[in-house]
């Protein structure tokens, strides 16, 4: 009885030991992707790309959007409507991207689908066109 305990304690760990590595390995190529777009586009400070709501003030910045577009984060505290207008923002954020990366504005809205979003925003960051 102990020992199975013990073992979905260390089953438990391991999980989040590996969902903490994958979350890191996951955050740290969306934030180089980021400065790498950043830097294709000319945008000052494209190291902000590293630092959580900064890295939404730099999308704004490459997009050439207000940078009060920033608050754009506080959206889902509104109830029922908030996460959905996120994600209609964030959308346009990428759409404007993918157009300053001369990629097809449409692009934005694959960025909402997991893993495809991984490939275009490396493609945007580090293809040539």
């Amino acid at each position: 009885m102990m020992w199975d305990m013990a073992g979905l304690v260390g089953l438990g760990v391991g999980l989040m030991v590996f969902g903490l590595i994958l979350f890191l390995a996951i955050y740290i190529y969306t934030a180089i992707a980021l400065m790498a777009i950043a830097n294709k586009t000319k945008t000052k400070n494209g190291w902000l790309a590293f630092i959580p709501i900064a890295n939404i003030y730099l999308m704004t910045q490459i997009a050439k959007l207000n940078g009060l577009w920033t608050l754009v984060v506080l959206l889902p505290l509104i109830p029922l409507i908030g996460n959905l207008a996120l994600g209609v923002a964030v959308i346009y954020f990428w759409w404007l991207i993918a157009e300053r990366v001369k990629r097809p504005g449409w692009w934005g809205i694959l960025m909402i689908i997991p893993i495809v979003n991984w490939i275009l925003l490396g493609i945007m960051a580090w293809a040539k066109k």
